[in-house]
């Protein structure tokens, strides 16, 4: 009797060198999370994942690439999930309230870490602690679009909050955010551990409700100084 083939099983053959790529992508995610972007060299990354650096060039021509890769590969689930999430909180709203579910659909995709796992997240965390132009380029492309509609979503949520101070509201959301991701370390040595952000359950359980009462706070005169712009919304 023949040996039964992948295709006799209905099972796609993998593409040539495409195992070799998935190596890569998963030895950079995890290298750049705890060294860096400028921390790991594309010698050691190929290295890690069993490759030369020839496939590495192959696949994505340079570490830049291969960062951009790395965002294309996860990021963009991120922003996907998100816009999912928000269109169920347009079509079922109320319970729990509304703007609590726009918080959540925000911050639940890159928190819990299910595109690409708390690597990925790390990773995210450290380079928004690190921006540099490529970070801004690569935050830009994958959640300008989506953080926009949040924006938005959460204006209509609140429409008696001026421009102004939704702005930075939205500011301070992203920056829990980001040091949640970036150092939940921190506040568990200064509690003595009794703080957690690493756990998400225990993070979005503060956050969410936490956030929310900021959005809904009293509205706070603007100042005088030149207000700073959002070049880009993570």
């Amino acid at each position: 009797m023949a040996a039964l083939t992948l295709e006799d099983a209905g099972i796609a053959p993998e593409p040539r060198g495409e195992g070799t790529r998935q190596r890569i992508l998963d030895a950079a995610v995890r290298l750049f999370s705890e060294h860096g972007i400028n921390g790991v060299s594309l010698r050691t990354i190929t290295a890690e994942a069993g490759a030369n650096s020839a496939a590495a060039h192959y696949h994505f021509g340079s570490k830049k690439g291969l960062l951009d890769a790395v965002f294309e590969r996860h990021a963009s689930a991120i922003a996907t999930e998100r816009e999912a999430l928000l269109a169920e909180c347009r079509e079922s709203p109320g319970r729990p309230p509304v703007l609590e579910q726009i918080i959540a659909a925000f911050l639940e995709p890159g928190m819990r870490g299910s595109h690409g796992g708390t690597t990925f997240a790390r990773l995210r965390g450290r380079m928004l602690a690190e921006s540099n132009d490529q970070t801004r380029e690569l935050y830009a492309l994958h959640f300008n679009d989506s953080s926009g509609r949040f924006l938005d979503a959460l204006s209509e949520a609140l429409p008696d909050l001026p421009a102004h101070d939704l702005h930075w509201r939205f500011h301070v959301l992203l920056g829990a955010m980001v040091y949640t991701l970036a150092n939940p370390g921190r506040i568990q040595i200064l509690t003595d551990q009794a703080c957690d952000p690493s756990d998400p359950d225990a993070a979005l359980g503060y956050l969410v409700p936490m956030l929310a009462q900021m959005f809904r706070g009293d509205t706070i005169p603007q100042s005088t100084a030149p207000s700073a712009s959002m070049h880009t919304l993570y």
